[in-house]
C-alpha cells in the first residue's frame, strides 16, 4: 500500500445515498483500493495502487455498475454542468406539472364532487396525459431501478418505479375492464402515478438547488483569485493570464490590486489586507524581503514581488484543496445512516407487501384497491435520500463556513472528534506568545555578549534571534564559530577562537559541572517575572546571564476565557522552566502547566493526559510540536507556523489568531448538532410515516409530497449553518 496514489473522480447518475454506497462497496472490492463516495459532492476519493489498478479500470468499474465517471473537472466546468443539469430538471418538472395538473383536478372530483368538465374523467384522456409522465419523464426512475437491481442492490428509484407502476398498470387493468363493459365506472389511479412523479421531481429540483448552495464555499474561495498578473519581462511590463506566471517572475502590483501569486517583495513597501486568509481586517505593513500571499489585497503602495509559489502550490490553492477534501470526506456519525440506507429499500418493499396482504386479507377482505393504495403509500413515503444527505450536507456547509473564518478542517472525522474535546493543550512560544522575544536584561561584559551572540547566530531558535538582534543594536561584531552543537530543550555549545562557550539552563550548566550559584538569585527573579533566563559560561566558568521575554498575544486571555466558557480546560506545554511558565499561565488564565518538557517528550505528555480519559486537542506551530500534534486526538496547527506542523495537524488556524481555536470548537459543535437534527428528522420521518401509510391514513400523492419534501428539509436545515455565529 506504500505505493498508493490518491485521485478524485466525478460521478454522475447517483440519485441517493444507496447509489454512493453501492459504488463505494464495489470499488473497495478491488485490490489495493480504498474509496470514499460522497453523494453531495458527486465525487469519489480513491486511494489505489497504480501498479495494480489504473484510473481507466476504476472508471470502467463504476460504469459497469451503471454510473458514469471521469477525472474530476475544474470547478468552473463542474458548476457549468450542474447549472445545465438543474435547467434540465426544471424543464422536466414544468412539462410533468402541465401534464399532471388536469389529472390532479380529477382528485378533487373524487374527494369533493366538484363540477368539472366530464372529459377530465374520460379514461382515454387520463391515459394520454399519464403515459408520457410515466414512461418518458419518469423513465429515469426505471433506468435507476434497473441498474441497482442488476447489481444486487436497491435505491429510491426502485420504490418510485414500483409504486407508480402499480398505480399505472392497475389503471390499465381497470381501463380494459371498462372497454369490455362501458357501463362500469373504472377506478383509475393515473393521477396517482403522474402526480407522484411530478412531486418527486419537484423535490429533486428543490434539493438540487439547495445542494448548489452548500458548495458555495469553494466557489467563493476560487473567486478570490486574481485573473491576471503584471509581469516585468525584458524591462517591459505586460498583463498575462495567471496561468502563464512561473516561479521567478517579477510582478508589479499597484494599490487596489490583488497579489496574483505567493511571492517576496524585492522593491517597495505597502500595507496588505490579508483578511481573506486570516480574518484580520487591519492591513499588515510589508517591506523589502517580506513574504506576500496570493489573492490578498495590496492597499497603498506599488510593489514588485518575485513569484515563489504559483498554481496549485500557492497558499490559497492549498486552502481550497483542504476544504475540498474535507467536504468530500465522511464523519464516523455517517456510518449508521449508510448502514441503514443499504438495507432500507428491501425492508420497505417487504413492509409494502405485508401491508397489501393484511389489508386484502383482514382489513377490507377481498378489496384489492384499498390494499393497493396502502401499499403504494408505503412505497413512496419511505425515502432513504434524507438519511443519505443528513451528514454530508452539514459537513459541506460547516467546513465551508469555518474556512471563511480562517479555520481549515482536514476532514469530517476531525469535525466530529473536535466536538468531543475537553482539554486544549497550548504550546507557549509562537502560540500563546508572539514568538518574537526581545532581550530585557543582560549581566556581563561586551566580550561575553560578543561570544554569546556569535554562538547564537548559528541557532534557529527565536530566543537566539533576539540575542543576535540585541548584539547588533549594541554594534557588537560577531565572530565565526569553529564548532556548534544545539542540545534541544537545554542550550547550545560552541567553539569560538579556541574558547568553549556554553549557553543554556541551570541543568545544562550543572551537567557540564559548571557552578551556577552566583547567578541563582537572578535566575529566580527573572523566572518569576515570566522571562526566560539563560546562563553564559566561557571555558567552564560562569560569565553572565541574559533574560529574554516573549510578549503574550493580545487575544490569548480572551481566547482562553472563551474555551473555559465552552467547558474546556486549558494546559500549557512548554520547555521553559516552571517559574516562567507559571508566570505566563497566571497572566492569561491557564488552568495547568507542564513545564521543562523536552521536544521529544511532548507527545508522551499528551499520552499521559489521554490515559487520564481526556480528549485532547494540541495547539502548536513548530517542528518540535509535530509528534504531539499527531498524538493528540485533534492536532491544531497555527497557520503562521511551519509547514511540518500544518501537515501533521487535523485543523489549521490561519494567521495565528488564538480566538480561532474556540471558534473552531464552536463550528464543530454547531455542525455536529446540525447533523444530529438532520438524522433525527430523517429517522423520525420514516419511523412515523411508514406506519401511518400502512394504516391507510395517507393518500399516495400526499405520501409522495412528504417524501419529496423530507430531503429538501434536511438540506435546508444544513444551510442554516451558513448563518452560524462564530
Amino acid at each position: 500500500m506504500s505505493n498508493n496514489k490518491k485521485t478524485t473522480l466525478g460521478i454522475t447518475g447517483m440519485t441517493c445515498a444507496a447509489c454512493a454506497n453501492r459504488i463505494e462497496k464495489n470499488l473497495n472490492k478491488m485490490e489495493d483500493v480504498t474509496a470514499n463516495v460522497n453523494v453531495t459532492t458527486e465525487n469519489a476519493t480513491i486511494n489505489y495502487n497504480p501498479e495494480v489498478t489504473s484510473i481507466d479500470e476504476l472508471i470502467k468499474k463504476i460504469q459497469n455498475i451503471g454510473y458514469d465517471a471521469k477525472t474530476k473537472a475544474a470547478p468552473s466546468e463542474k458548476n457549468s454542468r450542474k447549472a445545465q443539469e438543474l435547467k434540465g430538471k426544471r424543464n422536466k418538472l414544468i412539462i410533468s406539472a402541465i401534464l399532471s395538473l388536469p389529472l390532479l383536478l380529477t382528485m378533487f372530483v373524487h374527494l369533493f364532487g366538484l363540477p368539472l368538465p366530464s372529459f377530465l374523467m374520460n379514461p382515454w384522456f387520463q391515459f394520454i396525459l399519464a403515459t408520457p409522465v410515466q414512461f418518458i419523464i419518469g423513465w429515469q426512475f426505471y433506468v435507476g431501478a434497473y441498474k441497482n437491481l442488476r447489481n444486487g442492490s436497491a435505491n429510491m428509484d426502485v420504490l418510485v418505479a414500483l409504486g407508480t407502476s402499480a398505480a399505472f398498470f392497475y389503471s390499465i387493468y381497470e381501463m380494459i375492464k371498462w372497454l369490455s363493459n362501458t357501463n362500469d365506472t373504472p377506478h383509475l389511479y393515473f393521477e396517482t402515478s403522474a402526480v407522484l412523479i411530478t412531486l418527486i421531481l419537484f423535490g429533486k429540483y428543490l434539493e438540487s438547488r439547495a445542494k448548489t448552495q452548500t458548495t458555495n464555499a469553494l466557489s467563493e474561495l476560487l473567486s478570490l483569485q486574481a485573473k491576471e498578473a503584471r509581469i516585468i519581462r525584458n524591462g517591459k511590463t505586460q498583463m498575462v493570464p495567471l496561468s502563464e506566471v512561473v516561479v521567478g517572475d517579477y510582478i508589479q502590483v499597484k494599490p487596489g490590486e490583488k497579489i496574483p501569486v505567493d511571492g517576496q517583495i524585492i522593491k517597495g513597501m505597502t500595507a496588505i489586507d490579508e483578511s481573506m486568509l486570516t480574518g484580520e481586517s487591519i492591513p499588515v505593513e510589508k517591506t523589502l524581503n517580506d513574504n506576500v500571499i496570493g489573492s490578498t489585497m495590496n492597499k497603498n503602495g506599488t510593489i514588485t514581488i518575485e513569484a515563489t509559489k504559483v498554481g496549485k502550490d500557492t497558499a490559497l490553492s492549498s486552502i481550497i484543496k483542504v476544504v475540498e477534501d474535507a467536504q468530500g470526506s465522511k464523519a464516523p456519525i455517517q456510518r449508521l445512516a449508510d448502514t441503514i440506507s443499504g438495507y432500507f429499500v428491501p425492508i420497505v418493499v417487504g413492509i409494502a407487501i405485508l401491508t397489501f396482504i393484511i389489508w386484502i386479507a383482514f382489513v377490507q377482505t377481498g378489496q384489492f384497491e384499498p390494499a393497493l393504495v396502502a401499499a403504494i403509500a408505503v412505497l413512496v413515503i419511505a425515502c432513504p435520500c434524507a438519511l443519505g444527505l443528513a451528514t454530508p450536507t452539514s459537513i459541506m456547509v460547516g467546513t465551508g463556513k469555518a474556512a471563511e473564518n480562517g479555520i481549515l478542517f482536514k476532514g469530517g472525522e476531525h469535525i466530529e472528534r473536535t466536538h468531543q474535546v475537553d482539554t486544549v493543550v497550548l504550546d507557549k512560544t509562537g502560540t500563546i506568545t508572539n514568538g518574537k522575544p526581545i532581550v530585557t536584561d543582560f549581566e556581563g561584559n561586551n566580550e561575553t555578549l560578543q561570544l554569546l551572540a556569535s554562538a547564537e547566530k548559528d541557532s534557529e531558535h527565536p530566543l537566539a534571534e533576539a540575542i543576535v538582534n540585541y548584539a547588533n543594536e549594541k554594534n557588537i561584531d560577531l565572530l565565526e564559530t569553529s564548532a556548534f552543537e544545539a542540545v534541544p530543550g537545554h542550550g547550545i555549545q560552541a567553539m569560538i577562537h579556541n574558547q568553549d562557550v556554553f549557553v543554556g539552563t541551570r541543568k545544562f550548566m550543572k551537567d557540564a559541572h559548571i557552578d551556577v550559584s552566583m547567578y541563582e538569585d537572578n535566575l529566580v527573579k527573572y523566572e518569576y517575572e515570566g522571562k526566560t533566563a539563560m546562563l553564559i559560561a566561557i571555558n567552564q566558568t560562569l560569565q553572565g546571564v541574559i533574560a529574554v521575554a516573549d510578549t503574550v498575544k493580545d487575544s490569548a486571555e480572551e481566547a482562553i476565557q472563551q474555551l473555559h466558557e465552552l467547558g474546556i480546560s486549558v494546559t500549557m506545554l512548554t520547555g521553559d522552566n516552571a517559574r516562567t511558565a507559571q508566570a505566563i499561565a497566571k497572566q492569561v488564565g491557564i488552568d495547568a502547566v507542564i513545564a521543562e518538557v523536552l521536544p521529544e517528550e511532548k507527545a508522551s505528555k499528551i499520552t499521559e493526559l489521554q490515559n487520564n480519559n481526556k480528549i485532547v486537542a494540541m495547539v502548536g506551530d513548530g517542528v518540535n510540536d509535530a509528534p504531539a500534534l499527531v498524538q493528540a486526538d485533534i492536532g491544531i496547527a497555527i497557520g503562521t507556523g511551519t509547514e511540518v506542523a500544518i501537515e501533521a495537524a487535523d485543523i489549521t488556524i490561519l494567521g495565528g489568531e488564538l480566538l480561532l481555536i474556540p471558534k473552531a470548537i464552536k463550528a464543530s459543535n454547531s455542525t455536529i448538532s446540525n447533523i444530529r437534527q438532520n438524522l433525527f428528522w430523517a429517522f423520525g420521518y420514516n419511523v412515523a410515516g411508514i406506519p401511518i401509510a400502512a394504516l391507510g391514513l395517507l393518500a399516495p400523492w400526499v405520501a409522495g409530497a412528504a417524501m419529496a419534501l423530507s430531503s429538501v428539509s434536511v438540506v435546508t436545515n444544513s444551510l442554516r449553518l451558513k448563518r452560524m455565529k462564530l
